[in-house]
Parts: structure tokens; sequence; C-alpha cells
């Protein structure tokens, strides 16, 4: 081997080098196991493919609780990611993180970036955004609450299943003639509290507690215990009494129930879609949840579930600049059409909704355009465009818990709720003293 030849070959190594250590990593942390997990990891190997300068690289960190805590104690170590996915519930908590996050619409600006909170759907931007209508953090995977009917049931019941029961009077009318017909389990939910209360309260344009459901101040209360909300979970109760309502846990247990066919009648998440068109020996379709027609402007409009991108404070201004690129790249109509086709979530903007719907996408797949006509039904107001609590992971196992002991005849609905507003607001008061000043 010739000295030119190892001179030549210790140059090209440099040059290696020095090209791999140009490359700025985004450390992303999720919590997106299986196909989901395998989806939003094509979408960082498109966007590593789309550019040289930067590299994104997924890290699943186990549940949303979990990936959260990780992530807090990471951040006081000094190790905290770039990007990390939030549930919705932990929105307020990472707010108050002052200094440990960077604002989206600042990361953005400062990075030229092109960002319209205009282009995103209302009740999506308007979730995550502050008072003064800046995004806090990156809309990524959004969902809502829908209402799924198995059409062989409502046939063999004698009803009609191209016509979903739209009012809960018609919705009860419906469960009984299932019962009837020999139904097994009428009707279950997955998510109650975010079925059941949270968007419940947007769909009636009523609000879950003072202080636009949190957003305009820490020192917010719950108001689950309106005359509203004490009959709506009396309802409940009485049809589980009945024998028409079949309470199957606090998070997505009851899809799996609907997609086997054992219950004829769910309302959850419009995530779960993909895995009811994978299981379903049955015809299905998807509804607008239903509403109290005695309620004056209802239906309003619901609100998202799922989760955002939080970008962490403390990182440099290169960093920041690839964040801002991905995030860019996310937007992208192409893109969030492909994240919207492939998972059931919805697509974040009104340009992707427009793209998906040209592509017949919503002609094939009835009823995957539910959850955005249901978003966009009426314009967002104080009581539907979201909600910011304190802790309220907490909060909402409490109202959870309450819940369940009406379902369970242990107390009757007014009694519950008034127990959950008490306790509730002693977890607001908590997290209120906490983050003063």
């Amino acid at each position: 081997m010739t000295r030119t030849f190892l001179l030549a070959a210790a140059a090209a190594a440099a040059l290696s080098v020095t090209g791999a250590q140009a490359q700025t990593e985004i450390q992303w942390w999720h919590s997106m196991g299986g196909a989901l997990g395998d989806k939003l990891g094509d979408l960082a190997n498109k966007f590593n493919a789309s550019q040289k300068d930067y590299k994104v690289v997924p890290s699943y960190k186990g549940s949303y609780p979990e990936s959260m805590t990780n992530a807090i104690a990471a951040y006081r170590a000094g190790n905290a990611p770039h990007i990390l996915q939030v549930f919705e519930v932990g929105t307020a908590t990472m707010m108050a993180g002052k200094g440990a996050v960077v604002p989206v619409y600042k990361l953005m600006k400062d990075a030229d970036e092109p960002f319209d909170p205009k282009a995103y759907l209302p009740p999506v931007s308007g979730y995550y955004s502050d008072s003064k209508g800046n995004m806090l953090s990156f809309p990524f995977n959004s969902s809502t609450v829908v209402y799924y009917i198995n059409k062989d049931a409502f046939k063999k019941a004698g009803l009609d299943p191209n016509k979903a029961p739209k009012t809960w009077k018609e919705f009860v009318a419906a469960a009984e003639k299932l019962k009837a017909a020999g139904q097994g389990c009428v009707y279950t939910t997955g998510w109650p509290s975010w079925m059941h209360i949270e968007n419940f309260s947007a769909w009636h344009n009523v609000p879950i507690g003072t202080k636009e459901n949190g957003m305009g101040g820490l020192d917010t209360e719950f108001q689950v215990n309106s005359p509203l909300h004490v009959r709506h979970i009396a309802m409940l109760g009485d049809m589980a009494k009945k024998g028409l309502f079949t309470y199957a846990g606090r998070t997505n247990q009851g899809e799996a129930k609907f997609s086997s066919g054992e219950c004829a009648m769910m309302t959850s998440s419009t995530g779960a879609q993909a895995n009811i068109r994978r299981s379903a020996k049955f015809e299905w379709s998807v509804n607008f949840i239903p509403y109290h027609d005695d309620v004056k402007g209802a239906p309003q409009n619901s609100i998202i579930g799922g989760a955002s991108l939080w970008v962490m404070g403390g990182k440099t201004a290169n960093a920041y600049k690839g964040v801002a690129k991905f995030f860019a790249f996310l937007s992208k109509p192409e893109i969030q059409m492909e994240w919207h086709t492939g998972t059931g979530y919805v697509p974040i903007t009104m340009a992707a909704y427009e793209m998906t719907r040209k592509s017949g996408f919503y002609d094939k797949n009835p009823g995957a355009d539910i959850a955005v006509k249901q978003l966009t039904n009426k314009p967002p107001t104080a009581n539907s465009k979201g909600l910011r609590f304190g802790n309220f992971v907490q909060g909402r196992e409490v109202i959870e818990e309450e819940m369940e002991n009406v379902f369970s005849g242990k107390k009757d609905a007014k009694t519950a709720m008034d127990e959950a507003v008490r306790r509730g607001n002693e977890i607001l008061r908590k997290f209120q003293a906490a983050n003063k000043g």
C-alpha cells in the first residue's frame, strides 16, 4: 500500500467524520408502540432522507405518563430530548414549565420557517394555544370521540342500519330494541370521562370548569356537577342498571368489545377505526355522537384528544433550527394525509383534509371524515375550544372514579358529581399553589 494511498484514505476518513459530525441529531421521545410506532418511524426516516443536515431519532419511552415523567427527570439532569410527545391532558403541566419548554410559535419564527396557526383546524390549534392565540406545542396525533354502530345488529333488532340515532332519546330507544332482540352488550364506551364529560360538555356548549375551562387562569374550578351533567350521568347509570350500558374500563377497553361484535354500539376514539377495519366481521358505520335535543344550540363541536409535540429547553440554536424544519415537514399536506390515512388520526390542517377528500379516500372509507366534520361542526366557543386543568391526569381519574360509583349503583349522580368537583378542586388548588408566580 503506497504512502499516497494511505494519505488519501486518511483524508477521506477525516472528511467522512467531519460530515457525520455536521449532521445534528434531534432526539424525539414518544409513546407509540406497535404499528403506530412503525408509522411514526416512517415519518422520521422520510424527513431524514429529505435533507442531510439533521437526523431525527425517535425513541419509545413507554406510556404517556411514563414518558412525561422520564422527560422531566432528564431535563433536571440536563439530558432532556429535543422533542417530547405529551398527551393532551398534560398540556397545563407542560405550560407551567417556564424555561423548560420553547413555545412552537417562537421556535418557528426564530428559525424563519413557514408557520400559520390559521392553517390548522380551530379545535386543534385552540387546544394548544395560549390566551393570545400563540401556539405553544405542535399538534401531532389528534383524535376525537365518534359513535360506532354494528349495522348487522341494527338489522336484527328491526332498526334502520343507515339511520344511527342522532339524539340521546333516540339512542335509548334503539338500545331498548337491541336489548329486546337479544343483544347481550348493547352499548359501551372507550375513555368515559373524555366522552361523557369532556366531549359531552363541548358538544352541548357547557363549561367543564370556570375561567374558560382553565385556559383563563390557574384559579379555575370544576363545574361537572351542573344539572345537565348530573342528568346525563344519571341516564348512563339508569342504562347500566337496565343492562343497556356495559362499562368496560377507563381507557380503550370497550373497543375490543365492539370490534369483536360483543357490543352493538360504542363511543370511542376515531383512532379505533384502523383496528375495527381489520377485526370486525360485520357491517359497521361511524356517526356523530348523540346530543340532548332540549339543549339550546346543541350540537356544538367536539374537542380533540391525542397528543402534541413539545420542544424542550436548553438546546443549541442549530438544533432548534432542525426541530423547526422537522415541524415544517410534518405540516405538509401530503405528509399529514399519509399520517391521517395510515393511522386514523385527524388531519391537523384543512389543506390535508381537502387533499384527502379529493383523493377519494373518504369515498372508499365511509365515516373516515366524520371526526373532521364533528370538530368543525361550529366555530369553537369558550366552552368548546378545549380545556387546561393542572394535574388533569389525576383530576380525570377522580371524575372517572365517581362516574364508576354511579354505573355500579353505589352513588346517585348528584352525590357523585358533587364529590368529583370537591375532590377535583383540591387537586387544582395544589397545582395552583405549586405554580404560583
